[in-house]
């Protein structure tokens, strides 16, 4: 993290210091979901990025043998 995002990383915090307790449990929890949702997001479009591979045929089959012998070759 450079200073710059160090610094409004703190004057984040600091301004959060100053809110009532139950507001700075509402942000946590909108936080948190906005996280969730981030992370929903990326799963559906790694989702979608490896159905477009399958149906592209760029997907390969196989065991863990059958990968150590791809990247051993």
């Amino acid at each position: 993290m450079s200073n710059q995002q160090s610094a409004v990383f703190q004057d984040a915090l600091d301004i959060i210091g100053y809110l009532p307790e139950y507001q700075q449990e509402n942000l946590i929890n909108i936080v948190r979901n906005r996280l969730i949702e981030h992370r929903r997001n990326s799963i559906a479009e790694n989702i979608k990025k490896a159905k477009d591979a399958y149906i592209r045929g760029e997907v390969k089959q196989g065991n863990v043998n059958d990968l150590m012998k791809e990247i051993t070759q």
